[in-house]
């Protein structure tokens, strides 16, 4: 893996891992923090229990940036996942070079082909693919094409409409031996619960986080939810 830091090996454990998400601006939202500072943001994070950062380097819609991933690389010890639409082999070198561990495909803007040729790229140069779902057949895809983190997200991009029901129905159908993630629509420790009982071994939180004044406790306190299992 990149840099030596396991984005899988991070999320495991008794506990629902918190990955935290450095996110400026959201298409449904608008600006959340267009200031917000990416390493010293990603360290308060960090500090506060989470398991790991995601950063948004896309800029139109989220204002993010390559230059923000590589400043939380080198602030975080922890694993760095890089969000952003991932569709060539070339993105997944430029990663690399950033020091991201992991990248974000998104199993709905890729055909079959495509998204097992990159989750095979992604592991041959030691990135880890987090490939993202919304159905079954998703699911099945993203199992088929040697996914090893599947994140379930409750929003559909192109309505940018949450369904909080979505990965409650999903992630139990998610293969034991894998990491399952909720993704998107969860603002507090009940949210985290609701997930933890469908079987998350972890939750991606991007605009609850990004809105908090104290980012550390904002961690804090949804960290430490006890994993069921699934």
């Amino acid at each position: 893996m990149s840099g030596g830091r396991s984005f899988a090996g991070a999320l495991r454990g008794p506990t629902v891992s918190v990955i935290a998400e450095i996110k400026r601006r959201s298409p449904s939202k608008g600006d959340l923090d267009a200031a917000l500072p990416a390493g010293e943001r990603a360290q308060a994070y960090a500090s506060g229990g989470a398991a790991a950062i995601s950063v948004l380097t896309e800029g139109s819609s989220f204002g993010g940036s390559p230059r923000d991933l590589r400043e939380v690389v080198s602030a975080v010890a922890v694993p760095v996942l890089r969000k952003d639409f991932i569709v060539h082999e070339v993105q997944l070198l430029e990663s690399r070079a950033m020091g991201a561990s992991a990248v974000l495909l998104i199993a709905r803007a890729l055909p079959q082909a495509s998204l097992a040729a990159l989750v095979g790229s992604a592991h041959a140069l030691g990135i880890e693919p987090l490939v993202e779902v919304r159905s079954r057949d998703e699911l099945a895809r993203a199992v088929d094409c040697g996914a090893q983190v599947i994140g379930i997200n409750a929003r559909n991009l192109e309505t940018l409409v949450i369904d909080e029901a979505l990965p409650l129905a999903l992630l139990g159908h998610v293969p034991r031996e894998l990491i399952a993630i909720a993704e998107s629509g969860i603002r507090d420790r009940s949210g985290i619960e609701a997930v933890a009982r469908a079987g998350a071994d972890a939750v991606l939180v991007g605009s609850a986080l990004s809105l908090a004044s104290d980012g550390e406790q904002a961690v804090r306190d949804l960290a430490g939810v006890p994993a069921a299992g699934r």
